[in-house]
């Protein structure tokens, strides 16, 4: 694949093997001391999603809104996590990886406070979209210092062991959540991010190093910007492998809007019973994500990718059949567990695809996925509250999805022999 020299950088080969160097050079107790803070960076997004969740009953009743107002505040959070992304990735290209870190935590933190003070949904959705572009900030320096790092095997290895971190937050922010809500109001959720964000604050900056040398950024102009972009948009691998998180993103974000109301109002979970239920699918996510992870010693990316594919095809198909024939709940969760557990074969492998050719890039191609992944999840899963929120409404969106990220993987990817490199 070639790439247009008018962005000033290194070339890729060389910039695998300073990545190489540099990750190599490290200890394993340092390797170990990057997993946790990194995941944990990683996970302030899923954190500031997933712990947020078991309140919407309760912030609905409070600011006297309706259900699909506080969907929309989901919505709003996608909305900063996309735009967040696009501008964190092409700066800690130019600038470095820290300080736009630093700086991405802190509108985190300072967004957290602002919702303490909200009285209508209005400003609840002002404080989640800055809430996402701080969250998003640091999920996308944390990606981009990974590949800053580490290249081939050695990527897929700190990908998934990060994902062991990030992973746990879609199964202890819910518990977290609910916990909180047994001795708090809903507000007391954003205090515990406002805490988490300033901890992540000072942990990176007094514990991480720059990753991104001087002689290796791109410069800090609209052109040079522009001409990142357009080497990943004229890449049909990026592209196609977009297009599957995307829609496999759009899958997993109609799940967690309309799982707090199908599983609290209309079959009558507890909050504890909510967050037990949303923590075993987030277990699993984990354990598929791990798995894929060593699937990828003996097989190529995509091949685990088509893997995960059809069986959260399969999995949704069932919930839909399952919905629609009104089916008691216990095969129903069985359904939605074989739908949202394997999405751990499909997103990670999707970073390591989208990142693994663009070395020069790292930060923007973290971003512009990232980005993609939000804004189409943004648009397709508020379709679960335009057709009645129920299970066949979240199993129609998620069919859809999984129909349209087959149509890009069979079309797009699987064509491409040079996405099975890793280098």
């Amino acid at each position: 694949m070639s790439v247009d020299t008018a962005v000033t950088a290194p070339t890729p080969a060389s910039l695998n093997t300073a990545a190489a160097r540099l990750g190599d050079s490290l200890t394993r107790n340092q390797k170990l001391g990057y997993i946790v803070v990194l995941g944990t960076l990683v996970a302030l997004g899923p954190f500031t999603v997933d712990m947020y969740l078991p309140a919407f009953p309760a912030v609905q009743a409070d600011l006297r809104t309706t259900e699909t107002l506080i969907q929309l505040t989901l919505t709003a959070t996608m909305v900063g996590f996309g735009l967040g992304q696009l501008v964190a990735g092409p700066l800690s290209d130019s600038l470095g990886r820290r300080r736009p870190l630093l700086i991405a935590t802190a509108i985190h933190v300072l967004s957290s406070i602002s919702i303490l003070f909200a009285n209508d949904v209005t400003s609840v959705m002002i404080g989640r979209v800055g809430q996402g572009l701080g969250a998003a900030g640091s999920a996308v320096v944390a990606m981009a210092m990974v590949r800053d790092m580490f290249g081939g095997q050695g990527l897929v290895r700190m990908l998934a062991r990060m994902a062991l971190v990030s992973g746990t937050a879609p199964v202890v922010a819910p518990l977290a959540g609910a916990a909180i809500l047994s001795f708090a109001p809903w507000r007391g959720i954003f205090v515990a991010l406002a805490i988490y964000g300033t901890l992540m604050t000072l942990t990176a900056a007094l514990f991480l190093r720059e990753t991104h040398d001087r002689e290796r950024r791109g410069q800090l102009s609209t052109r040079a910007i522009r001409q990142r972009y357009r080497v990943l948009f004229h890449d049909p691998v990026f592209l196609g492998v977009a297009l599957v998180s995307g829609m496999t993103f759009s899958a997993l974000f109609s799940y967690l809007s309309a799982s707090s109301f199908i599983l609290q109002d209309q079959y009558d979970f507890s909050t504890p019973q909510f967050a037990m239920t949303f923590g075993v699918n987030a277990v699993g996510l984990v354990v598929f994500t791990q798995t894929g992870a060593r699937l990828m010693r003996r097989l190529p990316p995509r091949t685990v990718m088509a893997i995960g594919v059809s069986i959260v095809s399969a999995g949704a198909l069932s919930l839909l059949i399952l919905g629609e024939a009104g089916v008691g709940m216990p095969w129903v969760l069985v359904a939605l567990f074989f739908t949202v557990a394997p999405l751990g074969l499909i997103l990670p492998t999707a970073q390591i695809l989208a990142l693994n050719d663009h070395p020069n890039e790292a930060g923007t191609a973290a971003s512009l996925l990232g980005a993609l992944n939000f804004a189409v999840a943004g648009s397709i899963s508020p379709l679960v509250s335009v057709l009645g929120i129920s299970v066949t409404s979240m199993a129609t969106v998620m069919v859809g999805s999984m129909m349209l990220a087959h149509a890009s993987f069979w079309l797009v990817v699987r064509r491409k022999a040079s996405a099975d490199v890793l280098r």
